[in-house]
């Protein structure tokens, strides 16, 4: 197994849970496999307490970090992969299998990287706007007829996989990712340019903002090609609010010397 040192750098992000025996169970494999990191966002308060005060529950679960979103939860980490049975969804993101999944993930633990692993509710599991702050999504491989696990289930397998098999690791890598905080100023930034433009009024969608977002991260970026992303998307909506102001102050000056001819014609009549 890799060493602990090396699973410090992953999260472990448990979103809306509401069984404090699931909630339980993840912390517990948490410690089983060595991944020490915990954090929570939104759970449902009185699961949460009986699952912290409950006989045997670990410096983990008292450790663990609260948010109220998912965007504030993984803000801090470079790669969020969220976890998923589909069901009858469509992936919006790319999907790989558990084991070619782990392997990718292996490739960036024990660097300055933090990742985030992400599990939903035990009845809806992530919702698309979770999905949507992720850069790709995991997926167990089940039997159709019972696709889906419980949660503790859940968080113990995808974890032995990462701990197991030592060999299979590959260095990891040298490069520095955007975190999740930069792709979402990239993500408003883009938003601001599509609404500068106009686009977003020729193109509604009441998902607008998933959708950008999912395209930002499938861009991968680094952190250096994120500060040149969003110093272009700044030059391109300043430039359009710049020309906007522009023809309407021209439209105001036509306006007024208008106005100023009509009067002046008023005058010179009388």
């Amino acid at each position: 197994m890799l060493a602990s040192a090396e699973f410090d750098s992953l999260r472990v992000v448990l979103v809306a849970t509401r069984n404090p025996l699931n909630i339980g169970a993840a912390a517990r494999a948490m410690s089983n496999f060595g991944f020490p990191r915990l954090r929570v966002v939104n759970p449902y308060e009185v699961a949460f307490r009986e699952a912290r005060s409950a006989v045997g529950a670990s410096a983990l679960l008292a450790s663990a970090e609260e948010y109220q979103n998912v965007a504030d939860a993984v803000a801090d980490c470079t790669l969020v992969v969220g976890t998923t049975a589909l069901r009858s969804r469509r992936a919006h993101q790319p999907l790989r299998q558990l084991k070619d999944g782990a392997r990718l993930i292996r490739k960036q633990l024990g660097r300055s990287h933090r990742i985030a692993l992400l599990f939903g509710s035990e009845k809806f599991g992530l919702s698309n706007e979770a999905l949507s702050h992720c850069h790709w999504l995991l997926r167990i491989p089940t039997r159709e007829e019972n696709i889906s696990m419980n949660l503790g289930q859940a968080v113990a397998v995808c974890l032995y996989e990462l701990a197991h098999n030592m060999k299979a690791a590959q260095p990891p890598e040298k490069r520095e990712y955007a975190t999740a905080a930069e792709i979402e100023r990239i993500t408003a930034m883009l938003l601001d340019a599509l609404g500068a433009s106009g686009y977003l009024r020729k193109h509604p969608t009441s998902d607008a903002e998933e959708r950008a977002r999912r395209l930002v991260h499938r861009l991968n970026l680094s952190a250096s090609d994120g500060e040149v992303w969003l110093g272009m998307l700044r030059q391109i909506v300043w430039k359009l609010r710049l020309g906007e102001k522009t023809k309407l102050q021209t439209a105001g000056d036509n306006a007024g010397s208008s106005f100023s001819k009509a009067l002046l014609g008023k005058t010179t009549g009388k």
